[in-house]
């Protein structure tokens, strides 16, 4: 008996670990013919990615004007916008579709605004904001380039 509670464990184990990589680590991808992954989203998730993208090309536009200007508190509110508090909004089934590696370059872009949010306040040096920036933009040139999406069959 205790032999089949032990193989049935292995089981179970094995049928989670697997689960986990699929929606935890790999998401639902394939490899596109460009040789990036493809993540394979609906048109509304599609969407609500490329819009948080968008959010982040607007705001690297609005720190570096600001950051041209000297304004550091400008340089502060759009990182802020862009930082954590604006990935709350990702659905969970959303979540799950995503892999690992994109879900790190995410979380990484966001805390990299965020830190900068907090140094232009707190330094207001214009030249360490924008070497910050340049080494945001890494995530963002690394995504791009990795990464593309495309829509599920429905």
């Amino acid at each position: 008996m205790c032999k089949f509670c032990w193989a049935l464990v292995l089981v179970l184990f094995l049928t989670i670990a697997s689960i986990s990589y699929l929606f935890i680590f790999k998401g639902q991808t394939i490899t596109a013919s460009d040789g990036r992954s493809a993540i394979l989203l609906t048109t509304e998730e599609r969407n609500l990615v490329l819009l948080e993208m968008r959010q982040f090309l607007e705001a690297v536009q609005i720190i570096t004007t600001a950051i041209n200007k000297d304004d550091m508190p400008a340089v502060a509110r759009a990182a802020k916008k862009v930082g954590f508090a604006a990935q709350t909004a990702v659905p969970p089934a959303l979540m799950k579709k995503l892999p690992m590696g994109f879900k790190k370059l995410g979380a990484g872009t966001h805390k990299a605004f965020d830190q900068l949010a907090l140094d232009a306040e707190s330094l207001a040096d214009k030249d360490y904001a924008l070497a910050q920036l340049g080494d945001l933009m890494t995530n963002c040139v690394s995504c791009h380039a990795s990464y593309r999406f495309d829509i599920a069959v429905e």
